[in-house]
């Protein structure tokens, strides 16, 4: 109980200092539409059609988006770092600011991905662009990095990347999000209680569910979570991840999900609503 009231203080403070997230480009990245919405808008259905969200937004379909999506300028505030620490070498894309920065956002990949996935401005149509900029326009830091496995030493790594960062920035709450296998870091970072005080909430992109999270530090803690899902998903089933969702809402814990009508595994990375996620979690969830 003396847990969840000092962690909930101290996401209280985060809140009251992470002022609401300016609009950037939303009406190009808002959902395009929306089929149903129950349990308060936490649970939304959004319209996804691929010759629309995917041929008529990229102007080369899955590797460039049009022109109008996109702001580069934002490279201008991108360092390719590495970190020393005790497990090894830390390669990482800094995007923002390294200092007093008034929220932290990470992106970490799946299986076969690298930290280019998440700082590549043209892929996803043009997503990750748009998350550069709502975090350089407002005063934020995403990091995006390189790790040795989805396993204990990964969220090892991870961890001591946070909190390299989170000294230069001790008022910022963190966003985690985690795309496809990626997500078995967001939960294993979940377990530790050193992170939890930094949490502003956990992102799964296209991933799994931990039925292991109400033991977890984060969910004493009430760090807010987001699930965002493609209803025809090959790899996690989205009838699975719904099931947690349920679980999570009956516990009153602070969740939301999106799920991508006609959408495949990686279509809530190209169409998750940045801007929409983030305020509601720098708002405490």
């Amino acid at each position: 109980m003396i847990f969840r009231l000092l962690a909930g203080i101290l996401l209280f403070s985060f809140s009251a200092e992470a002022a609401e997230i300016r609009p950037y480009k939303d009406q190009l990245f808002a959902y395009p539409g929306i089929i149903e919405s129950r349990d308060g808008g936490a649970y939304r259905v959004v319209d996804y059609n691929e010759m629309r969200d995917i041929n008529g937004r990229d102007a080369i379909p899955e590797r460039r988006a049009e022109r109008r999506y996109l702001d580069t300028g934002v490279r201008r505030q991108q360092r390719d770092l590495s970190l020393r620490t005790s497990l090894g070498t830390i390669r990482h894309f800094v995007i923002g600011k390294e200092t007093g920065a008034r929220f932290m956002v990470l992106y970490l990949h799946g299986q076969g991905g690298s930290r280019k996935q998440g700082a590549d401005d043209f892929t996803f149509g043009g997503n990750f662009n748009r998350l550069k900029n709502l975090a350089t326009r407002n005063g934020g830091l995403y990091l995006v990095p390189d790790f040795t496995d989805f396993g204990d030493r990964g969220a090892a790594e991870i961890t001591a990347l946070v909190s390299h960062y989170a000294t230069r920035s001790p008022r910022a709450p963190v966003i985690i999000a985690c795309g496809s296998m990626g997500g078995a870091l967001c939960w294993r970072l979940a377990h530790k209680a050193e992170l939890v005080t930094r949490l502003g909430g956990l992102v799964l992109l296209g991933s799994m569910w931990d039925d292991g999270f109400d033991n977890t530090p984060a969910f004493t803690a009430n760090v807010p979570v987001m699930l965002a899902h493609g209803s025809r998903d090959p790899v996690f089933s989205v009838q699975q991840v719904e099931k947690f969702y349920t679980r999570l809402k009956a516990r009153r814990h602070p969740v939301r999900m999106v799920r991508f009508e006609t959408g495949n595994h990686g279509t809530p990375i190209r169409m998750i609503d940045w801007r929409d996620t983030l305020n509601w979690m720098l708002g405490g969830g």
